[in-house]
């Protein structure tokens, strides 16, 4: 089969598959939702950013983007629905590729729509308190906000490739991120900056310190997504279905 008609299949898995639909909803809701509780508090601390304020919801709804990455793959291993799914497409780096493609798009779209709606109904709450922040630095944080969340959704996927588990994935990811990133990550200084969450997350903020930038962070994400979808094609290849 065809890489075109390989991914139109695999977009029909994920439309038809209604937990994956819903993680995108709730990626979405939970998003907006957290982004507005934090923009009615105004805030008068001097270390206060009103982007990152406005975009914050993302720290919980890349939960929902996560799943949506690794429930996408996960599926493939359930009642023997790969062997099915390989004796159509036989070449499996071309099935991969199809696969991965078919999670990028819609991660990207909802992502860039959740950003969006969740800096303006922020800005909304903050009133006065977001009026420093310019149209360049929303646009950045709402592209670059879009991008993370694409990022986060294959970089779970490409790790359930690896495990051939979304509770394995989800129960090694939630925790890094709710945990490790926040608690350990603080303590370990300029190291934490590297870490695929943290350094993607530097694209949400106004002011930045450290060694990494907005698009630099990003581009640290890119390759620990980079190093997940490698792994995950080797596995896909070399293990038996």
């Amino acid at each position: 089969m065809a890489f075109a008609p390989a991914l139109h299949a695999e977009w029909l898995k994920i439309r038809t598959l209604r937990s994956l639909p819903g993680a995108l909803l709730a990626l979405f809701a939970a998003t907006t939702a957290f982004s507005a509780l934090a923009g009615t508090d105004g805030s008068s601390d001097p270390e206060f950013d009103p982007l990152f304020t406005a975009l914050s919801g993302v720290l919980p709804g890349q939960i929902a983007a996560i799943s949506f990455g690794a429930m996408a793959v996960s599926s493939e291993y359930h009642g023997g629905a790969l062997r099915l799914t390989l004796a159509a497409v036989p070449r499996r780096g071309r099935w991969f590729a199809a696969k991965m493609t078919a999670i990028a798009g819609p991660a990207l779209i909802v992502g860039l729509v959740t950003a969006f709606t969740a800096n303006a109904v922020a800005r909304a709450g903050l009133g006065s308190a977001a009026s420093g922040v310019t149209t360049g630095e929303q646009v950045r944080g709402v592209l670059g906000c879009g991008i993370y969340l694409m990022l986060m959704a294959l970089f779970a996927a490409g790790l359930t490739a690896v495990l051939r588990s979304g509770v394995a994935t989800l129960s090694l990811l939630i925790p890094f991120i709710l945990v490790v990133s926040f608690v350990i990550g603080d303590a370990a200084g300029t190291v934490a900056d590297f870490l695929p969450d943290k350094a993607g997350q530097i694209v949400l903020h106004q002011t930045y310190d450290g060694t990494l930038g907005p698009w630099s962070g990003l581009t640290v994400t890119a390759l620990w997504t980079a190093a997940a979808l490698l792994a995950g094609t080797w596995s896909v290849r070399r293990r038996d279905a």
